[in-house]
């Protein structure tokens, strides 16, 4: 049986489209578009989500997910308010791609974490509160790219993380977390967890694995790292 999702995206995204095919054919992404000018990491209009969601909703996906986790980081109710809103549109459960992330860390017994991400210093600082303060986690490492707009995201390359990997790696981390719905990652995550040993969190990446635990599957994906490939449980409240 194929199973169906809703993906909301910023307009300039190039990316989630592409890691979302990575996953069988039995899962269906449909995806509706947020306008975006490109150069600003702030959330998208709240008409843009209410009419995408809607339309999502007719095509009778089960979930819908928002990749763009930077969103969450500017208001401390934003994943309450914007998930309510996706769900009275389209009908269905919502998630966020940041909750999506908090929580598949600590389903992974992770607590103490790197942040490792296409941002600058004030919205990587943003994440770090976020996580402390909604998925009770440690940021004890941070590196960001400097990206001004979602195009230099886009940009970036698997190597930025991982010589950032190398720089910043200590023993007390557990987990190192890749935020970014358009910094491609999904085919390097099970090669950085090899090389240093420790599980690593992106935001697509979390986004399938709430779509998978969402959906109860049995199907495992190894070649995306130990998030896909064990599919832990969501730990959270």
């Amino acid at each position: 049986m194929t199973r169906h999702f809703g993906v909301l995206i910023p307009s300039t995204n190039t990316t989630v489209e592409i890691e979302c095919r990575l996953v069988p054919a039995t899962y269906q992404a449909h995806v509706g578009r947020l306008k975006s000018s490109g150069g600003s990491f702030s959330p998208s209009r709240d008409e843009d989500i209410d009419y995408q969601s809607r339309l999502l909703g007719t095509a009778k996906v089960e979930l819908v997910i928002l990749a763009q986790t930077s969103a969450s980081l500017f208001s401390e109710d934003y994943d309450d308010v914007v998930t309510k809103r996706m769900s009275a549109g389209a009908g269905v459960p919502a998630i966020t791609s940041a909750q999506a992330v908090g929580r598949a860390v600590r389903a992974l017994g992770a607590r103490r974490i790197a942040i490792v991400s296409p941002y600058s210093e004030a919205v990587n600082a943003r994440a770090a509160r976020y996580f402390e303060d909604k998925h009770r986690l440690d940021t004890i490492a941070l590196e960001g790219f400097g990206a001004t707009d979602a195009y230099a995201i886009g940009q970036l390359g698997p190597q930025h993380a991982r010589d950032a990997f190398a720089r910043i790696d200590r023993p007390e981390i557990e987990a190192f977390v890749v935020p970014g719905g358009n910094f491609p990652t999904m085919t390097s995550v099970a090669a950085w967890e090899r090389e240093f040993g420790k599980p690593v969190v992106t935001t697509n990446q979390a986004s399938l694995w709430a779509m998978l635990r969402a959906f109860e599957s049995a199907d495992r994906l190894p070649a995306f790292g130990r998030l896909l490939a064990e599919l832990p449980a969501d730990a959270s409240p």
